[in-house]
C-alpha cells in the first residue's frame, strides 16, 4: 500500500477527502482532511433522483481541487467512493464520465451494505469499544453495521437520510407525524436481532448532536471521537431539535450550516435510538473514509489489526519518540514498580495499561523541547491517541506523563476532568510509579535490578550503584510515606 493515500467520500450533502500516512505497516494518522457542502442531491428527490446540473458543477470543481491538493501532498492513492445519491441516480453515469474526464479521478459507487460496511470496520478497529450497531445517517440513506467482538457481523442499509426527507417532509411542512411513518416503515427492514446497548454514532448529524450536548454538560475534553452519551439524559434535547422550527435552530446551539437538514437527522436518530433499545451513543470521528482506507490496508488481515496492535501508538513512537529501547524499558520498570508495591497501593490491575502506555510514550515531548517536555508530552497523549481509547484512558495516560515528575494536585488544576477520573491517590500512585521508573532509566539499568516492598519500605536491588538515579528517585513526592532503600548487591 502507498505510504500517502488518498480517501474520496461523495455524499448525498458533502464532499469529504481524507489524507492518511503510514509511518510502519500498519501504524498511520490522518495528514490532512476537508470537505466541500456541495450538495449533490439537492433537487434531486423531487425529480426521481436525477442529478441537477448545478450540484453536478459544484461537485466537479470541489473534487478537482481535491485532486490537486491530494498531488501536493504526495499521494502516490487515491480511492474515490461515491454513496446514495449517485448509487440512485438514473444520471449516475453521466455524472462519472464527466468527473474522469474534467478531474481524472475514477469514481467507485458502493451499494448500501458496502457503505455499511465501511462505517463497521471503521468502528470495530478505531474505537474503545468492541460490541454494538453503527448508526450513519447520511443525506440520502442511513447505513447500520452490527458489531460483535470487534467483527462486523450484519450489515444493513436503509433509504432515509436527512435531504431526503428534508425535501420530502420538512420544505414541504408536512406534519411530523408523515414524516415518523416514513421512517417507521422503513426500518421494518431491521431484522429483530438489531439490539444493542452502544450504538456507535457516524457521521455529521450525530457529529452535531454530541458537540451540543457536550457544551451543555460542560464536558471537560474538547474531543469527539469516543464521546459517550447517555440517551437518557439527552433524549430530550435530540427531540427538541425536530420540533424547534429552523430558524429558531440557533437558539439550542445549532451552527449555521447544520440548520437545514439536522431536524431530519434527529429525528431518524431518534427513532433509530428506541428502536435498538440503546442506551449510550459512542460518538465516531471515524467512517466511510476510514474505512475504505482500513479496507485496502488490512485487506490480508481479516479486516483486523493484529491482536494488541494499536495504529495511534504505533504512529506516536515512529514519529515523535526519539529513543525507542528507553521507552522500553521504562515501561518494563513501570510494571515492576507497580507490582512490588501492589500491597501498598491495591490498585485495579487494569491501570497497568495506562501505566505501561505513558512509560512508553512519557519522553515524546522531548521531540518539540527537553524543557517543560512533560507537559508537551501530556499534549502529544490527549490530542494524538486517536483511535482505540476512551475519553478517560486518554485524560488518565495524559495526567500520568504531564505529573510524572512530580505530585498531582489535589486542586482545581485537574477538576475540570475529575468527573471522568479515577481517585486522586490513584493517579498519584501511578504518577509516582512512572516518574520513579523514568528516574531508574536514566542510566541503562542492569537486568538484575530488582524491587520489593518489606515492613514499610520499598528495597530496590541492584548490581550497580546507580546514583544518578537513586538521587532522581529520592526527589519524588511519595502518595503516603514510606521509606526507598538502594542496595548494591548481586541479585541472585
Amino acid at each position: 500500500m502507498a505510504k500517502i493515500t488518498t480517501i474520496i467520500d461523495i455524499g448525498s450533502n458533502s464532499v469529504r477527502m481524507a489524507i492518511f500516512q503510514k509511518t510502519s505497516r500498519f501504524g498511520f494518522y490522518l495528514l490532512y482532511e476537508i470537505k466541500s457542502k456541495v450538495r449533490i442531491s439537492e433537487g434531486s428527490y423531487r425529480f426521481g433522483g436525477i442529478l441537477q446540473e448545478l450540484p453536478m458543477l459544484r461537485a466537479l470543481k470541489a473534487l478537482s481541487d481535491f485532486k490537486q491538493i491530494s498531488q501536493k501532498y504526495g499521494s502516490k492513492k487515491l480511492l474515490c467512493v461515491a454513496t446514495s445519491a449517485i448509487r440512485d441516480a438514473p444520471n449516475a453515469r453521466e455524472f462519472i464520465s464527466r468527473v474522469k474526464q474534467t478531474c481524472g479521478i475514477q469514481i467507485k459507487v458502493i451499494d448500501g451494505k458496502k457503505e455499511a460496511f465501511y462505517g463497521g470496520i471503521a468502528c470495530a478497529n478505531l474505537s474503545h469499544k468492541k460490541d454494538g450497531i453503527t448508526i450513519d445517517i447520511g443525506g440520502g440513506s442511513t447505513e447500520c453495521a452490527f458489531i460483535k467482538e470487534g467483527k462486523v457481523i450484519d450489515l444493513i442499509s436503509l433509504d432515509i437520510g436527512t435531504i431526503r426527507l428534508k425535501e420530502l417532509f420538512f420544505d414541504k411542512k408536512e406534519d411530523l407525524r408523515a414524516a415518523k411513518e416514513f421512517i417507521k416503515k422503513e426500518i421494518e427492514k431491521i431484522p429483530k436481532t438489531y439490539r444493542h446497548t452502544n450504538i456507535f454514532g457516524i457521521g455529521g448529524t450525530i457529529r452535531a448532536i454530541s458537540k451540543m450536548a457536550m457544551k451543555n454538560t460542560d464536558y471537560p475534553i474538547d474531543v469527539l471521537h469516543g464521546y459517550e452519551m447517555d440517551i437518557k439524559e439527552h433524549l430530550p434535547f435530540i427531540e427538541k431539535i425536530y420540533t424547534t422550527k429552523e430558524e429558531k435552530l440557533a437558539s439550542l446551539g445549532v451552527s449555521e450550516d447544520r440548520k437545514d437538514n439536522i431536524r431530519s437527522g434527529a429525528l431518524i436518530l431518534a427513532v433509530l435510538l428506541e428502536r435498538f433499545e440503546a442506551d449510550i451513543v459512542t460518538t465516531s470521528g471515524v467512517g466511510v473514509r476510514e474505512g475504505v482506507f482500513l479496507s485496502d490496508l488490512l485487506r490480508n488481515q481479516n479486516y483486523t489489526f493484529p491482536i494488541g496492535f494499536n495504529p495511534s501508538l504505533s504512529s506516536l513512537a515512529d514519529r515523535f519518540l526519539l529513543h525507542h529501547k528507553h521507552g522500553q524499558s521504562v515501561k518494563k520498570e513501570c510494571l515492576k514498580i507497580f507490582d512490588a508495591l501492589w500491597s501498598v497501593h491495591r490498585i485495579d490491575v487494569r491501570y497497568k495499561l495506562h501505566l505501561s502506555i505513558a512509560g512508553r510514550l512519557s519522553g515524546i515531548g522531548k521531540k518539540l523541547s527537553f524543557y517543560d517536555a512533560h507537559e508537551h508530552s501530556a499534549y502529544f497523549l490527549l490530542h494524538a491517541l486517536d483511535y482505540g481509547f476512551s475519553h478517560q484512558d486518554k485524560a488518565i495516560i495524559c495526567l500520568l506523563a504531564q505529573f510524572s515528575n512530580k505530585k498531582i494536585p489535589k486542586d482545581n488544576s485537574i477538576a475540570h476532568i475529575s468527573k471522568i477520573m479515577p481517585p486522586i491517590l490513584t493517579l498519584q500512585w501511578l504518577s509516582f510509579i512512572l516518574g520513579m521508573a523514568e528516574a531508574m532509566c536514566i542510566v541503562g539499568l542492569p537486568s538484575d535490578t530488582h524491587y520489593s516492598y518489606e515492613g514499610d519500605r520499598l528495597k530496590v536491588r541492584s548490581s550497580q550503584g546507580l546514583y544518578l538515579s537513586q538521587e532522581n528517585v529520592m526527589k519524588l513526592v511519595k502518595p503516603i510515606e514510606f521509606q526507598i532503600e538502594f542496595f548494591q548487591e548481586k541479585v541472585v
